[in-house]
């Protein structure tokens, strides 16, 4: 071997392991995420239903990781299948069982291809179907059973979640024609928010929500600090969300990419906070936290479609329409009798859909009638599957607690324990 091929050899060792080192600290930022929605969701129920929040989501992980192992990653990047709906079953099921990682040959031979672990891939997308299984956790919040909850989350990230983010990520047919969602404000926050919404639909509002005569009465969570904790978390998570989708930061135009990608990120959870701030200053006569929070967050949800081309100016815009569209959303669900305690499903439902729609706004490649298509299809395979799981689950095993339980608190029924056991009460 020369040295200009042994330096080429040495070049393209150093790209792959610095850019598998990217991708798994980026994926550990995502992981992060999962404290996030603990703290924001502890932070915005009452404190009798803390404990059970926090089960399902320490629970939610580690059931969506199994599950993603053994059916939905090959679910979702079977091997040469392209341009389809649903791939061969042949590949269902064998996880990462019997997956070997890249050679140093096969790394060399591929001329730049192979440019990541395909252990490190895996990470990276498993916490990425764990963050739409914990949308639904927030939504369903203090009258779910808990059990009942953990056996739909089997059933969206082994199964109803692969399904259409194979359609695009892994090759599918929204691929084929065009679609374009970068991190997954379709594939993952639509998907999470019609899962939750579906959910939602069959469990009915909590007991005090709403009154006879029409009326909406405001449920307050126990915890503003611990809610804004959580969002700090989210917002930092998002860095390693949208950042690492660009799965590669070895090269001058990636480290440039990836720093664009940042910048828009932050600037665009910015602009949906200060937004959502002065809607609700105009709209409620007070600078209403939660609202604050959730509009840094719809920002969020919003630039994820496409966090890299646009200008920093335009990304914050996005992010800022976002944050006011959350708003709406929430209001606007209220009035239609759909309890969600945390909002989850305007967040990343409503913002998930206009990041999508605004894509083109800096992407060429996009047009309205493909992304539009993109946002029909995941949201109406993820809401008809999971409202059918919900209601077998509801026909069965049933999904709501009972009456007691909740005016006592779910974290006595179903954990046994209290979060704040010196503050609550009979």
């Amino acid at each position: 071997m020369d040295n200009a091929t042994n330096l080429a050899a040495q070049l393209t060792e150093l790209s792959y392991a610095v850019d598998t080192f990217y991708l798994l600290v980026t994926g550990a930022l995502v992981m992060w995420m999962a404290a996030g929605f603990s703290m924001l969701e502890a932070g915005l129920v009452r404190a009798k239903n803390t404990a059970e929040i926090l089960t399902k989501n320490v629970g939610l992980y580690a059931i969506g990781s199994i599950m993603y192992m053994l059916f939905g990653y090959s679910i979702m990047y079977p091997d040469a299948y392209t341009g389809g709906v649903f791939q061969s079953l042949l590949s269902v099921g064998s996880g990462l069982v019997s997956n070997t990682d890249h050679s140093a040959a096969e790394v060399l031979a591929s001329g730049g291809e192979t440019y990541h672990s395909a252990m490190a891939d895996f990470f990276f997308q498993v916490v990425f179907v764990t963050t739409a299984m914990s949308i639904v956790s927030g939504a369903v919040a203090e009258r779910m059973k808990l059990w009942a909850f953990f056996i739909f989350a089997i059933f969206l990230t082994g199964f109803i979640y692969p399904v259409q983010g194979f359609w695009k990520w892994g090759g599918g047919w929204l691929n084929e024609l065009g679609f374009l969602d970068f991190a997954g404000s379709g594939a993952v926050h639509i998907c999470g928010a019609a899962a939750a919404l579906a959910g939602v639909l069959l469990l009915g509002a909590r007991k005090g929500k709403y009154g006879s005569k029409g009326q909406i009465f405001a449920i307050p969570g126990c915890n503003l600090p611990l809610a804004t904790l959580g969002t700090l978390i989210l917002w930092l998570g998002w860095f390693g969300f949208n950042g690492g989708s660009q799965l590669r930061l070895s090269s001058i135009s990636d480290a440039n990419a990836v720093a664009l990608i940042f910048v828009n990120t932050n600037m665009a959870a910015a602009g949906g906070l200060v937004f959502a701030l002065v809607i609700a200053r105009l709209w409620f006569g007070k600078a209403d936290l939660t609202m604050a929070l959730n509009g840094a967050l719809a920002g969020l949800v919003a630039i994820t479609a496409e966090p890299l081309t646009p200008t920093p100016l335009l990304a914050t815009t996005i992010g800022a329409i976002g944050g006011g569209l959350v708003i709406v959303s929430i209001i606007t669900l209220d009035k239609l009798r759909i309890d969600d305690p945390v909002g989850a499903i305007s967040v990343h439902g409503a913002s998930g859909m206009w990041g999508l729609l605004a894509v083109p706004w800096s992407n060429g490649n996009a047009t309205v009638l493909k992304q539009l298509t993109g946002l029909v299809s995941i949201f109406a395979w993820v809401f008809l599957t999971s409202l059918a799981i919900w209601l077998v689950i509801k026909l069965t095993f049933g999904i709501r607690v009972a009456e007691q339980h909740e005016y006592v608190g779910v974290d006595r029924s179903e954990c046994g324990l209290e979060a704040y056991p010196e503050f609550t009460q009979d």
